[in-house]
C-alpha cells in the first residue's frame, strides 16, 4: 500500500500536472511571434493554475475547502485542452501527446477528487 503524501510534490496527479506544464511551455514555444503573448499566454497561465490549485489544496483543512481547489485545478484543465484544440486547429503542431498527458492528469484528478469526498476517507 502506497504511503499517504506528506507534501504536495509526494501526490502522482501533481507530478503528472507539473510535467504538463512543461510540455505546454515547450509546445507553445513554437507559436507564431503573434501569438505569444494571446493564445501562448492564456495556454501556459491554464496549464500552471492546474499543479498550483493541486498543491494549495493540499494542505486545506476541510474537504469541501480541498474539493474547491481541486475543482478549479479541473477546470483548469478542461480550458488546456480547448486550447490544444484551437492550437492544432490552426496548425500549430501536433497535439496527440500533449493531449494524452492532459487526458492522464484529468483522469488521476477525477480519481484523486473523488476519493477525497468519499465518506470515511
Amino acid at each position: 500500500m502506497r504511503q499517504p503524501a506528506k507534501v504536495f510534490t509526494d501526490l502522482l496527479v501533481w507530478q503528472k500536472a507539473h510535467r504538463s506544464v512543461l510540455e505546454v511551455y515547450a509546445y507553445t514555444r513554437g507559436f507564431p511571434r503573434h501569438e505569444r503573448s494571446g493564445l501562448a499566454g492564456q495556454f501556459r497561465r491554464a496549464a500552471v493554475s492546474v499543479p498550483a490549485n493541486i498543491a494549495e489544496g493540499f494542505r486545506r483543512r476541510g474537504k469541501a475547502d480541498k474539493a474547491r481547489f481541486y475543482n478549479i485545478a479541473q477546470g483548469s484543465l478542461e480550458e488546456c485542452r480547448y486550447y490544444l484544440i484551437l492550437a492544432h486547429d490552426l496548425g500549430y503542431g501536433e497535439t496527440h501527446e500533449l493531449m494524452s498527458l492532459l487526458s492522464e492528469v484529468s483522469r488521476l484528478l477525477d480519481s484523486f477528487t473523488r476519493t477525497l469526498l468519499t465518506p470515511d476517507s
